[in-house]
């Protein structure tokens, strides 16, 4: 096994989040866990109620981020789903830090 394998790879994925996700802090939350996480991307509320954006980092944390995504949440918040596309793995970031969009 090369040592090259064992580099962690870094991938982008998108993802929304379906509940009571909107007033109860959830972007904040977000971008607080992804910056511990180590992670990059953006989060945003949608004008259909949900939060949704982009994660981007070594596949272990955004696995840990997506997790978070699915089952914990900010703390007043109610989670029924959380959906992931477009993962793919990418060369570098695109992003310098976890943003809060408008």
């Amino acid at each position: 096994e090369t040592t090259l394998s064992k580099l962690p790879f870094l991938i982008s994925v998108d993802y929304e989040v379906f509940g009571k996700v909107q007033g109860v802090f959830f972007r904040k939350h977000t971008q607080a866990e992804g910056r511990q996480l180590g992670l990059v991307g953006w989060v945003r509320n949608t004008e259909r109620g949900t939060v949704q954006g982009q994660v981007q980092g070594p596949a272990a944390a955004v696995r840990q981020l997506q997790q978070w995504l699915r089952d914990t949440g900010s703390p007043k918040s109610r989670i029924d789903r959380a959906e992931f596309r477009n993962e793919k793995k990418v060369a570098t970031v695109q992003y310098e830090d976890f943003l809060i969009r408008k």
